[in-house]
């Protein structure tokens, strides 16, 4: 009887599944995934929150999670801020934006071309180039930090703009995703090509970044990340002020070093908080399709 009773339920469960409406057999996973997405919306909620918070409500106790009186005084006060050097919160915000875009766009035609070579091309060295990317994946950036400063000054990027490009355009788990995708990719679809007279370019352009879309959009989300976040590069290879990025330059809203007011930065440190984090969350919110099928599907559909 028992058994009877969970076959008949395993096969209403699996008419359920991904149905076009509401189906009762959903009902489970809702009671689960609602409370838990309520709860991973909480620090998002916070961080909204606290941009729009008075100092009486930042510095109130026991702390406040919603705003009471919310205001745009945190807003106005950053963008009215100079830092010591006299350049405006707006300068920083422009190399952020450029640094990203540049990143974003060069990283992507670098690792595919690269990850079309190491794919669908015969040469020397085919297999050891890419052991030593896969190798590559161990390290952890502060590992690497005194060799890349070694490189980066014999190369006379110290204080340029491109010290913050170039060191970032090779990406070792940008090179592996995008090469196993590729992998799945018939050779025969690329010698039928040839055989009709395609180039190489436009091979890779029509037929390999549209099978690859989905790893590209992950790479896409992974460089975006890790330029629009990095203060790393402005704290350690730039001296010309007007040269450094909008999160370095959130670092010092709330340290004395700079000669900022600790308490005071603390409501322009929240609104900028706000400022970086919410590019994050919408480049997320538009490639989230294409990330899970990097998850799920293999590079040919």
């Amino acid at each position: 009887m028992r058994r009877k009773w969970f076959q008949r339920w395993r096969g209403v469960a699996n008419r359920g599944i991904n149905p076009q409406g509401f189906h009762v057999s959903q009902i489970p996973f809702y009671l689960v995934l609602l409370p838990l997405a309520a709860f991973m919306l909480l620090p998002i909620v916070y961080i909204v929150a606290s941009a729009f918070k008075p100092p009486d409500e930042l510095f109130a106790y026991p702390p406040r999670f919603w705003v009471v009186n919310p205001t745009l005084k945190n807003f106005r006060d950053l963008f009215a801020r100079m830092s010591t050097a006299g350049i405006p919160v707006s300068r920083y915000l422009f190399n952020s934006i450029m640094v990203t875009l540049t990143m974003v766009l060069a990283s992507i035609f670098v690792g595919s071309t690269a990850a079309y070579a190491l794919s669908k091309k015969r040469f020397r060295l085919k297999a050891a180039l890419f052991a030593i990317n896969t190798v590559a994946l161990m390290f952890v950036p502060i590992a690497v930090t005194i060799p890349r400063f070694l490189i980066i000054v014999r190369l006379g990027l110290l204080d340029t703009f491109w010290v913050h490009i170039l060191p970032g355009l090779a990406i070792p788990v940008g090179l592996f995703l995008l090469k196993q995708f590729m992998d799945t990719i018939p050779d025969e679809i690329i010698e039928a090509a040839q055989i009709d007279g395609a180039s190489d370019w436009w091979i890779y352009r029509s037929i390999i970044l549209p099978m690859v879309r989905p790893a590209i959009a992950t790479i896409a989300i992974l460089t975006f990340q890790a330029a629009w976040n990095n203060a790393e590069t402005s704290a350690l290879y730039i001296n010309n002020e007007s040269l450094k990025t909008f999160p370095f330059y959130l670092s010092t809203l709330t340290t004395t070093a700079t000669g900022a007011n600790a308490v005071a930065g603390q409501g322009m440190a929240a609104a900028a908080a706000l400022i970086l984090f919410l590019p994050n969350l919408i480049m997320f919110i538009i490639l989230q399709s294409q990330v899970m099928s990097t998850m799920s599907h293999s590079g040919l559909k």
